[in-house]
Formats: C-alpha cells, sequence, structure tokens
C-alpha cells in the first residue's frame, strides 16, 4: 500500500499518510480507501456517525465499519482524510481465505467510548494491551508525575484536557520514562502544539491522538513504528 499526500489546510503541510489496516474477520487485511486528491477537512467536532466509515473487504465482500482515517498535523490540526464512499452491491471473489490460514496479527482493536477522563485512560490502557503489553495498571489517584498507566517496560500519560498537548508534558514524560529506564507514550484528545510534536519526534517519544470513539491514532512516527511493532 503506497502513501497519498496530505496537505494541512491551516499551515499548508504537506506530508505522506498511509491508511491504518485492519484484520477483517475472514483474516484478511482491510485499509480504507482513501480518496486520491479530496482536500483533509479539520476536526472541529465529533459525532458518532463522522467517527466511523464504512468499509468492504476486497478478499470476502463483507462491509465493516472502521474507524474514519485522521492524521494528526504538527502544527496541531487534526484532520479528516476523505474515504472512497462503498457503493451498494458488487460481486464476492470467487475464493474467501480461511481464518485458519490467513494472517491476522492481532485481533480488531475494540474501542471504549470516551465520555469522562477516566474513560480516556480506561481506552488507553485496552490499546496498549491490544499492542501486547501485559499487566497493564492504572494509578488510583493520578499522582504528581501525572503517569497514568503502567505496563512491563512502558509508562503513559493520558491528556484528556481540551487544551492541546505542550512540549513541556512531553518533555517531563521522557525524563520521568529515562529515569526509569521505561518506554514513555503520550495519549490526548486534543492534539499536540507544534513544538510538542517536533520535541516528541527527536526524543523518539510516541504521540497518539484519541476521539471520543476511543480509538487512538498515531501522531508521530515513534508511534507508527510502536503500531507496527507492538510490545
Amino acid at each position: 500500500m503506497e502513501s497519498v499526500p496530505v496537505r494541512c489546510p491551516a499551515c499548508r503541510l504537506d506530508q505522506p499518510y498511509l491508511a491504518p489496516v485492519y484484520p477483517c474477520p475472514c483474516g484478511s487485511p482491510t485499509s480504507p480507501p482513501i480518496l486520491p486528491g479530496a482536500p483533509p477537512q479539520p476536526v472541529t467536532h465529533r459525532s458518532w456517525n463522522d467517527d466511523w466509515v464504512t468499509v468492504r473487504c476486497l478478499a470476502c465482500g463483507r462491509h465493516d465499519e472502521w474507524p474514519q482515517p485522521e492524521l494528526c498535523c504538527p502544527c496541531g490540526t487534526v484532520l479528516r482524510i476523505p474515504v472512497r464512499p462503498v457503493v451498494p452491491g458488487g460481486t464476492l471473489p470467487s475464493h474467501i481465505p480461511s481464518p485458519r490460514t490467513a494472517p491476522a496479527p492481532r485481533p480488531p482493536f475494540r474501542p471504549t467510548t470516551i465520555r469522562t477522563g477516566r474513560d480516556a485512560v480506561t481506552a488507553a490502557a485496552a490499546y496498549l494491551t491490544w499492542l501486547g503489553y501485559r499487566d497493564v495498571v492504572r494509578s488510583a489517584e493520578r499522582p504528581s508525575s501525572r503517569i497514568d498507566l503502567r505496563a512491563a517496560g512502558l509508562i503513559a500519560q493520558v491528556d484528556s484536557t481540551t487544551r492541546l498537548t505542550a512540549r513541556r508534558d512531553v518533555e517531563c514524560l521522557w525524563l520521568y520514562a529515562l529515569n526509569s529506564s521505561v518506554t514513555g507514550v503520550l495519549f490526548s484528545l486534543a492534539g499536540y502544539a507544534p513544538d510538542a510534536g517536533a520535541r516528541a519526534d527527536g526524543l523518539r517519544v510516541p504521540l497518539f491522538v484519541m476521539d471520543l470513539t476511543g480509538t487512538p491514532q498515531p501522531a508521530n512516527s515513534p508511534a507508527d513504528e510502536l503500531l507496527s511493532t507492538g510490545a
């Protein structure tokens, strides 16, 4: 699968985007078909209908609802990537791969709807577990370190406020992770300030943006790598 160029309408930055791949229940990898040439739309508010798209599996013809593709620009703007609409009807392939032999490295991620800050931490914990981290635990009360989640070799902070996550948040998490000899991961509902994203890239801190459906999306290269490799 090839990446498509995306231009942020806020800062005019061009950057490549690669649609996420999800495993269909038949075992085949399925990806939302990006609409070439269609401009991305800044996310100014969220609704259930806008955060999901219908995708047809090319192997078995099954229609499923998957998270709407999004990209977090370094300027802090969250962009909704247009997807080609599913055309009703169509023919099914002559061969449906056997679920026992088709590759399926992970089961589909089941998001948790976010209504409160505690829901955001629960969604992040579920995502880390899905990535392969074991024994993910949450702090009973948020300590001064602002570490919300811990697992073997990892700590995570979840910013559920309406402000852009700042550079200082990235640096504080990185320092705490460095002193503990673990990986630090950040989740944010509102996105990241431009200098926060740049600093995270330099420190190799994975950044994820979460929508209200509870589906994290990688917001920088370290997060892409973590999504690809898992724990």
